[in-house]
């Protein structure tokens, strides 16, 4: 019997080094068994000469490319990645607002790349708060992302992070996930619905192999809501999934190198999440 697989539209930047971005975003839907397809909004590579690092598309290419994903294939989750403009911003807030009825959008606000690289232009945040966010059925900023939308609000703690959720709900967003990678101990992530507060705790791994872990959590998270998932087990079950990814994560050359999108199916195993709930 020929079963279609859920389906999920990432529109993100391109990562020549494959390990972050659209190229992340792909290889996660599929071993998640979900039908992946992209709208590119740049392209990340460093020009030895000029030194240039993201090279933007045209609106009138995301423009083609939404709209023939949709036309041949449709969706059932959309996600963001890198934007970087105003313009990209506004438009793809605009595309999403004209054609969603059920689908959902999980919204990674990238601005920050792993090593602090800029990602978003600094008139791009407003628009990404007014335009995007409003419509995201869960976003998950890393601290620093957290940080820039809190006006920069230091975040320094479990406590600041927990803080952090409640006040970017405000925004708009269905849920919130505010990943504390950046914090020493335990890896902990916090989950916030406007009611309650839940803390998602995996051990840390010692590796500087992470390039890309923000995407491809986002993007397992995609892959799961499409398949029909609820936010709390997307989140568990996604998190699951990035851990063992970083703890087989590995690199080529002296450069931060990419997670193993694969390691779970070849290692056969996950971290257990320990999960707990506080009222707010």
């Amino acid at each position: 019997m020929n079963t279609k697989p859920a389906r999920v539209l990432t529109i993100a930047g391109s990562a020549a080094g494959g390990s972050a971005g659209i190229q992340a975003d792909l290889k996660t839907f599929q071993e998640f068994q979900t039908y992946g397809m992209s709208v590119i909004t740049a392209i990340v590579s460093l020009h030895p000469e000029t030194k240039k690092n993201v090279h933007p598309q045209t609106i009138e290419a995301i423009e083609a490319q939404f709209a023939t994903a949709m036309r041949q294939v449709g969706t059932d989750v959309f996600k963001t990645g890198m934007l970087f403009s105003i313009e990209v911003i506004e438009r793809v807030a605009e595309l999403i607002a004209e054609t969603v009825q059920d689908e959902q959008l999980v919204v990674d606000p990238v601005m920050v790349g792993k090593l602090d690289s800029k990602l978003l232009e600094d008139d791009a945040i407003k628009a990404l708060r007014d335009k995007l966010l409003p419509q995201a059925t869960i976003m998950t900023p890393n601290m620093p992302e957290a940080e820039i939308l809190l006006d920069g609000k230091r975040l320094e703690s479990i406590q600041d992070l927990k803080q952090a959720a409640v006040d970017l709900h405000a925004l708009g967003s269905k849920y919130v996930l505010v990943k504390g990678g950046r914090l020493e101990g335990p890896a902990v992530d916090v989950l916030y619905d406007g009611k309650q507060l839940t803390l998602l705790e995996a051990p840390r791994i010692d590796t500087v192999n992470t390039s890309g872990a923000g995407c491809t959590y986002s993007a397992a998270i995609a892959a799961l809501l499409a398949q029909g998932e609820a936010i709390e087990t997307a989140v568990v079950e996604a998190k699951k999934y990035v851990t063992t990814a970083i703890e087989y994560g590995f690199s080529y050359t002296e450069h931060v190198g990419p997670t193993d999108h694969a390691a779970k199916r070849k290692y056969g195993h996950a971290h257990e999440i320990k999960v707990t709930h506080e009222p707010v």
